[in-house]
């Protein structure tokens, strides 16, 4: 039984291992992401980005900690009487956890502020990035090819066409709302990684500690 409580534990250790790169990995990608030209292939995800830069920094930090919290726990799995580590690693868990949850609710508040200024943020872009926009949903303008006024380009090369594309104000929308979503959903998904690790840590804290109450009892009954 023990065996299987520290496997278990183990499982999930290597997925909250997982998640930090995860978090890393998302965060220094989009980061430089946002140092680069803009392309038909990220000029939307530039824009979304760059209207919630605060949580890729913080992400970059919560996944150091991860990392950190991870090492609290590798001398536990050697030490297999000792609880001291793991009490440390499991308060660090949660500390972690909380912080994932207030970056998860930080993107989810931005995001609600960027789906309703999506509007506002197409209209103070420069031509050439609504131009890009245009290419890359097939449309013209946003509200409407007159509201604001298109960008004249392959896409769009006249009022009649434009009139017949469409604004952007629909796909645009469901871009940012599928792209965000998922976003703030991993992070909340982290979360729950995280709630299962202190789970699985109490668990082995509760066994280990049985284990010493056995062996407390056995050398007072005088078996060693």
């Amino acid at each position: 039984m023990a065996d299987k409580i520290l496997l278990t534990l183990a499982a999930f250790e290597l997925l909250f291992l997982v998640s930090g790169g995860l978090i890393m990995g998302f965060s220094v990608v989009s980061k430089e992401s946002l140092s680069k030209d803009l392309t038909i292939s990220n000029v939307a995800q530039h824009i979304l980005l760059q209207e919630t830069p605060t949580p890729l920094t913080a992400g970059i930090v919560n996944a150091v900690f991860i990392f950190v919290s991870f090492l609290f726990v590798l001398p536990a799995f050697f030490l297999r009487t000792n609880k001291g580590w793991l009490r440390i690693h499991g308060w660090a868990v949660v500390v972690s956890g909380t912080f994932t949850l207030i970056v998860g609710l930080i993107i989810w508040i931005e995001t609600l502020r960027t789906r309703s200024l999506l509007g506002k943020i197409w209209a103070s872009e420069q031509p050439s990035t609504q131009n890009l926009l245009q290419e890359k949903f097939k449309c013209c303008g946003y509200f409407s090819p007159s509201s604001p006024p298109f960008v004249q380009d392959d896409i769009c090369p006249d009022a009649q066409t434009a009139a017949v594309k469409g604004g952007c104000i629909g796909k645009f929308s469901s871009f940012a709302n599928q792209y965000l979503d998922v976003v703030f959903t991993a992070a909340f998904g982290i979360v729950g990684v995280d709630a299962l690790v202190v789970m699985c840590v109490a668990m082995e804290l509760k066994n280990r500690a049985e284990q010493a109450r056995y062996r407390h009892i056995d050398e007072k009954n005088g078996f060693t």
